[in-house]
């Protein structure tokens, strides 16, 4: 696996997803539960901070890492809705603005990790001992992003 072009693959995928995707359509709920394709996107964007984090002590980033910290201290439910919440007054131009900027600083510090680290086992015994930095890639980046630009999709076919 080549973690940087899945990286890559996953955002691309979502931007695809987003292009003329109506502009009025962007706060409106329902794209995901109760969830508006802005704030699904401020969601990923919350998950790429974590990645910026988890990355940052892969190449020796020295420093606090608050959004992995709130990420393992909150359940699931609790941090995706407190990481929605603090995005709800930006526009979606500003959350996308963000969503990008982070990958950026995801693929920048992704770019700095041998390839061999990456497969790794047990460098996040918090995330599971059996499982390496790759994995944590597909199964919570990669995947994750599948899933909500395949909601995203579905929505933007409804509201047309």
């Amino acid at each position: 696996m080549n973690a940087l072009d899945i990286l890559k693959s996953g955002h691309q995928a979502i931007l695809r997803t987003l292009e003329g995707f109506p502009d009025e359509a962007w706060d409106s709920s329902d794209a995901c539960g109760m969830w508006s394709v802005k704030d699904i996107i401020a969601h990923l964007t919350s998950y790429e901070k974590v990645l910026v984090d988890v990355l940052g002590t892969f190449v020796g980033k020295e420093g606090p890492t608050p959004s992995l910290k709130k990420f393992k201290e909150m359940d699931a439910p609790q941090f995706n809705e407190s990481e929605v919440a603090l995005r709800k007054e930006k526009s979606g131009q500003d959350v996308l603005f963000e969503f990008n900027e982070a990958h950026g600083q995801v693929m920048s510090l992704a770019a700095q990790i041998r390839p061999e680290a990456f497969r790794q086992v047990g460098t996040l015994p918090w995330f599971g001992a059996e499982y390496a930095l790759d994995d944590y890639i597909v199964y919570t980046f990669f995947g994750h992003k599948c899933e909500h630009f395949s909601r995203i999709a579905a929505f933007r076919d409804r509201v047309g």
